[in-house]
């Protein structure tokens, strides 16, 4: 096999179904090794599955390529720290990283109970982190030993992270964050060869049949179906490349044939007094500042 990934391992978490299966997919087609990270849970985070991980495994291999199951929870230390081993003990090294496990607790934010805010933020958030953190501490030690790897990291976001989305509080604040996370580790961790990017996908999976319900339609004439999840994949199989050297701290926005570069904060309007603002002078400025800025776009299901 000679593909954009050859000789490269890749580790994928949630990869059981929808977007993480694609993106296991998509790897391995390019030749990567691929671990399979999937706790096999529902849609909620409850309860289990029976071996989703090792279903893709077994159509990966069918196709003549490389992976390994991994089954473990990667919210926990443990969990995270084994997943980083398996690849290196079963292929001798990391390459890539992708992040992407995750579940949905939606409630209107006086809804939300403590267990849903800490769940949501637990897989998305600490299921990032966790994994991030074993990674570059094995990249760190291996550009110490003399030996920088082009290793790559792509974080999984949403386009509730970047605008919000009414019903779904803790699954923005904890999609915000992850792109708060990249940032941080782009800037720390290119010193040792590390890339770090975020994409913001729209595909049809288990977590967006229901926000989507009006706008997942079936594929066009042209046999193009624009909400398939493997339309994200190739982007992902980039990003995860040696091909991709020099972008990193990037957020992509990926829906079906469209990329997006995405522009974060940056300054606006600006006044400065010189010294301390009464509270009347900053009421009486800060309008006439908004009126020079643009408007910010609407958060996903606001009337």
């Amino acid at each position: 096999m000679n593909g954009l990934c050859t000789g490269r391992v890749a580790v994928v978490t949630g990869a059981g179904r929808g977007l993480g299966r694609a993106h296991a997919l998509a790897l391995a087609a390019e030749g990567a090794a691929v671990v399979v990270n999937d706790l096999g849970v529902g849609l909620d985070g409850t309860g289990g599955a029976d071996g989703p991980a090792q279903q893709v495994v077994d159509e990966i291999r069918a196709l003549g390529g490389q992976a390994v199951a991994h089954g473990a929870d990667i919210a926990t230390t443990e969990g995270a720290s084994s997943l980083i081993r398996t690849a290196v003990e079963t292929y001798g090294r990391l390459d890539a990283l992708v992040n992407n496990a995750g579940f949905l607790r939606d409630r209107m934010l006086v809804n939300v109970d403590e267990d849903d805010w800490d769940a949501v933020m637990r897989v998305h958030l600490k299921g990032h982190f966790l994994p991030l953190k074993h990674a570059a501490a094995h990249w760190r030690t291996e550009a110490k030993a003399g030996r920088t790897p082009v290793a790559r990291v792509v974080n999984t976001s949403s386009g509730a992270g970047l605008l919000g989305s009414v019903g779904q509080g803790n699954y923005s604040a904890a999609k915000a964050g992850i792109i708060g996370l990249t940032l941080v580790a782009a800037a720390e961790l290119g010193r040792y060869g590390v890339q770090v990017n975020a994409i913001a996908p729209a595909a049809r999976t288990r977590m967006t049949e229901a926000t989507f319900a009006d706008t997942m339609a079936a594929p066009g004439d042209d046999g193009f179906d624009a909400m398939a999840p493997e339309n994200v994949s190739p982007l992902v199989v980039w990003l995860a490349s040696a091909a991709s050297t020099g972008v990193t701290g990037r957020v992509f926005e990926a829906e079906g044939g469209r990329v997006t570069v995405m522009e974060g904060w940056r300054p606006g309007p600006t006044a400065d007094k010189g010294v301390r603002w009464t509270p009347t002078e900053a009421g009486e400025t800060v309008p006439k500042l908004l009126a020079q800025a643009e408007a910010p776009l609407p958060v996903y299901g606001a009337q």
